[in-house]
């Protein structure tokens, strides 16, 4: 980029040299005055000949002309501008005489231009309009308009540290350094004409330049005393171009040190930044450009990955699962739909639920892949500000990848293109909130066929996003399905050496193989989680009348809270179960759900027993109350479009989840029943045990007894994370007592063998049942390792399960947070110190003279007043809630346990508690086996079909 380019000499000229300033005089007087063409050198073509005025060289401290209200400075004009203008042959006089004329001649090599000094169609006309250029823009481009110059400040008193002004020496003097040029000057200074110029006049570039080095050695010669002061600049506010609906949005040039795998383009070059200002519902309406859009692409596939706080490595392991599913899309050859350019079909979208809660180093990774940009700095960057939007949003085509180590990963490890959409949230509103920007403000616009959601910390497996689209293009009544969520076990499995992580897995194996598939023949599976599932978009819509699978999914985001009941707060704790009632009950339509085997997701579980119970706390209590909402809205079912059969076979699964809900609040009674009964057995004299069992027995039973009622102080009133201690201590002592009950088991079971008799072989059989269906299901399902790894573990933790568990959620049923808090609302200002006065002189005033206190009317209540109402509401629920839980089973206790009731005897005898072990033994043997039978099925129809 050229410049405009000024005059120096080597010497400093203080105002007093005479001789220098002859010399300066001579050679420009020396010029001829009289000329019939223009001179071949622009910077003198307006010295015209005729003139008869003697030259007068400017004197510091001479006024110029004064420039008038609204006049700007000619900075640049130019020598052909200037001759064009001033083409007859008229005398010019010299424009520091004072003398008037019509015209006043200059130098072109100052930058001054008297006022009066006009040309037509130069950007001093007054027809030519100023403000219509972004001249720092104009000239960061390198390319200007030959004939316009920006307009020099009208300020007589330039700052020191003005970019328009270099400062000389000590500050005595000062010097306007001009406009630049064009870049393709029409009247260059002739480098090769050396006798034109006086041999101590050297032509130097100007401050401004960065195209030209300065010349070494070398010091500017101005005139006249440097301002003092300062004066802000006018007219330098940044224009930022809005779109023709009025939204910012900005492309913006991803970092030079970027390297590229492959050939730049458009959308690989720059990204863009959108800021939203509107609430997601809204975002449809306001016509934003997205990039898929303006490509005109189909969205086959739409993936959103929510994120809250978690760390790089649980996104990049996130992300890089995703983007090799997608590299996996394009390898596909003979596919209609997938192929080369299979990732232009797919849109990733992240949504971080909070500026101020993303963690840094995900951002950091972001950077790094060219997709964000921190808003502040583009902020500042484009020299514009702006009321606190809602959400930002940054689309970039990544064309590389960054696995969990953090390592880069290019296109000759398999790496395709990545569309990606970086919504980053301004404020923490929880993930429901997350998904409402998904699906109610990006979907809309994309209109994908299939949209999957994963949480930050799942991994999808290989081909897993190919064998979920398959489902919904295979079957087009599916409206929902999952795949295989797997816990995340580490290098080498070393994660399995934690007991808690390998129950944890044992628990969604045995949900994989035996609950998910058998739910799925029926057609309705009861959940599917949210960190590993896909939906059909056309499946989700509400109707006509906003009724519909959306929007009962979306009412757990104004329902949830001070606003509504105990039982619609739980509920939507867990709103991926209500999502997927609404989409099977849906009216006039037949949708399915369905569990599709070896789309695996692995997902990062709880490794420490606070956070797993704060995990379960949520999961229970939101899926206790869902599955009460199902069952109360069974009616539903029948309205929807779905044949008579499967109508039916949905109402017996909603049997199946009533009996499933009885027993889980029977649970903690059972437990306690079967460890007395199991443990008083060994008392009777056929055993041949020690003589001090039954001191022991009733030890241990006070011991369990004890634990679980302290469970129940410690739940209500002490958080996991709070006293890790105590509820690691109760753990370790409820597994003690695991083992001795499983200890107790296998004697009463080989005791029972020997003596034989229906009752007894009737429980034995019925044990075998329920353990022997986990490990054949286990085989035939070709996943038989969590047998080995993890069955011990989760065996020790089930009274964990069980009672700790269990125990806080329902102490807790008042909490109805996910464990993460929304910002805060900005408090109130504090009263100033002549306020507090004022507040003191009201009170002395009030109190004597006694002012009569007027009866206040009755105020609306507060926020505040409002949250304590609830408070006190929802302890209200809590109590009664706990005081059935523990009464009904308190009473069965008693029922079976009561006066008249002899554990010691049970396997030689036929007690009530015998018979109540035989009817929960028999029952749990029998859904096992339905299990068992459905999963089969649901093997063999896969294996069949594909």
């Amino acid at each position: 980029m050229s410049h405009q380019r000024t005059y120096t000499e080597d010497a400093d000229y203080d105002g007093q040299s005479s001789e220098e300033e002859s010399e300066i005089t001579d050679y420009l007087s020396s010029y001829p005055r009289y000329v019939s063409q223009p001179p071949q050198y622009g910077p003198y073509s307006s010295l015209e000949s005729g003139s008869s005025t003697q030259f007068q060289r400017y004197q510091p401290g001479r006024a110029l002309e004064p420039i008038h209200t609204g006049e700007t400075l000619d900075i640049g004009q130019t020598a052909h501008d200037s001759y064009a203008a001033h083409s007859s042959s008229e005398y010019l006089s010299d424009p520091f005489s004072g003398s008037t004329g019509s015209h006043q001649d200059h130098y072109y090599d100052q930058d001054y231009v008297p006022p009066s000094y006009r040309g037509s169609g130069s950007p001093v006309d007054p027809e030519f309009d100023h403000f219509g250029y972004d001249a720092e823009a104009s000239f960061a481009s390198g390319y200007h308009s030959q004939s316009y110059y920006p307009a020099r400040s009208r300020s007589p008193t330039p700052a020191v540290d003005d970019e328009d002004y270099l400062v000389v020496g000590d500050g005595s003097s000062i010097h306007y350094t001009g406009a630049p040029d064009s870049e393709k000057e029409e009247y260059p200074y002739p480098a090769h004409n050396h006798s034109f110029f006086p041999s101590d006049m050297v032509k130097r570039p100007s401050v401004l330049s960065q195209s030209e080095a300065e010349t070494p050695g070398a010091e500017r010669l101005h005139f006249g005393a440097a301002p003092v002061g300062r004066t802000e600049r006018r007219h330098l506010k940044r224009k930022v171009k809005l779109t023709k609906e009025g939204n910012v949005v900005i492309e913006s040039q991803i970092p030079e040190m970027l390297v590229l795998p492959r050939q730049a383009t458009r959308e690989t070059q720059a990204t863009q930044y959108s800021m939203i200002f509107c609430d997601p519902d809204d975002f449809p309406k306001q016509n934003y450009p997205i990039r898929q859009i303006l490509y005109r692409r189909v969205t086959e596939i739409f993936v959103v990955i929510t994120m809250y706080n978690e760390d790089e490595v649980l996104f990049c392991r996130t992300l890089y699962g995703v983007m090799r599913n997608i590299s996996q899309l394009c390898n596909r050859k003979n596919s209609k739909t997938w192929g080369k350019d299979g990732w232009q079909k797919v849109v990733v979208c992240i949504v971080a639920d909070g500026r101020k809660k993303v963690h840094p180093r995900v951002l950091d990774v972001l950077t790094l892949l060219g997709v964000y940009q921190d808003p502040q700095n583009i902020h500042k960057r484009e020299g514009f500000e702006s009321t606190p939007p809602t959400a930002h949003l940054y689309e970039y085509t990544t064309s590389f990848g960054l696995d969990s180590n953090i390592h880069f990963k290019y296109p000759d490890k398999g790496i395709v293109p990545t569309q990606i959409m970086f919504l980053l949230k301004e404020k923490n509103q929880k993930k429901i909130n997350s998904h409402r920007w998904f699906f109610n403000a990006l979907a809309p616009i994309l209109q994908p066929k299939v949209c999957i959601l994963l949480d930050t910390g799942t991994c999808p497996g290989n081909n897993s996003f190919y064998k979920l689209w398959k489902t919904f293009d295979v079957n087009s009544n599916v409206g929902g399905a999952c795949g295989e969520l797997t816990a995340f076990k580490g290098k080498r499995w070393s994660l399995l050496l934690n007991p808690l992580v390998a129950s944890q897995n044992f628990e969604y194996k045995i949900s994989n193989i035996l609950d998910k598939p058998t739910e799925s023949m029926f057609g309705y599976i009861s959940v599917l989680p949210g960190a590993f599932s896909a939906y059909r978009y056309f499946a989700l819509q509400n109707d006509e009348n906003g009724v519909g699978p959306l929007a009962s999914y979306f009412k757990g985001e104004v329902l949830h809270g001070r606003d509504t009941d105990i039982f619609t707060s739980n509920m939507y704790l867990a709103e991926d179960r209500i999502l997927c009632f609404e989409l099977v009950a849906k009216a006039n339509s037949n949708w399915v759900l369905r569990y599709v085997k070896g789309a695996v997701g692995e997902t990062d579980v709880p490794d420490s027993l606070p956070e797993f119970i704060g995990q379960r706390r949520r999961w229970l209590n939101g899926s206790f109350f869902a599955a009460t909402y199902a069952i109360a809205h069974t009616p539903q079912i029948w309205r929807s479009g779905h044949s008579i059969a499967r109508k039916i076979s949905l109402t017996i699964e909603t049997l199946y989840t009533i009996t499933n809900l009885l027993f889980s609040w029977f649970s903690i009674g059972n437990f306690y029943l079967f460890f007395v009964v199991l443990t008083s057995s060994l008392e009777d004299e056929s055993f041949g045990l020690w003589s001090g069992i039954k001191v022991f027995n009733w030890a241990v039973q006070y011991i369990l007894a004890s634990i679980m009622i302290s469970l129940f102080f410690i739940s209500m009133s002490i958080k996991p994370k709070t006293e890790k201690a105590k509820y690691k201590v109760l753990s370790i002592a409820l597994a003690i007592c695991m083992v001795y009950m499983m200890a107790a088991s296998i004697v009463c079971a080989v005791k029972a063998s020997s003596q034989g008799g229906t009752a007894n072989s009737i429980m034995i059989f019925s044990v075998l049942i329920t353990y022997g269906v986990y490990a054949f299901s286990s085989l035939i399902a070709l996943d038989p390792l969590h047998m080995i790894t993890s069955f011990v573990p989760y065996l020790l933790l089930s009274p964990t399960y069980i009672n700790i568990l269990n125990i806080y959620a329902f102490s807790n049923i008042d909490d109805i947070s996910w464990g993460t808090k929304q910002d805060a609302d900005e408090p109130e200002p504090v009263a100033t110190p002549q306020q507090k006065n004022e507040l003191y002189e009201d009170a002395i005033q009030h109190l004597k003279y006694r002012v009569p206190v007027s009866k206040a009317k009755k105020k609306p209540p507060t926020d505040a007043e409002k949250e304590q109402a609830a408070k006190e509401y929802y302890a209200v629920i809590r109590t009664n809630v706990l005081l059935a839980w523990v009464l009904s089973n308190g009473i069965l206790l008693a029922l079976i346990l009561g006066s008249g009731s002899n554990t010691t005897d049970t396997f030689s005898k036929q007690t009530r508690a015998k018979t109540y072990l035989i009817f929960i033994l028999v029952f749990t043997a029998i859904t096992n086996i339905i299990r068992l039978l459905a999963s089969t099925f649901y093997l063999l129809i896969t294996l069949i079909t594909g």
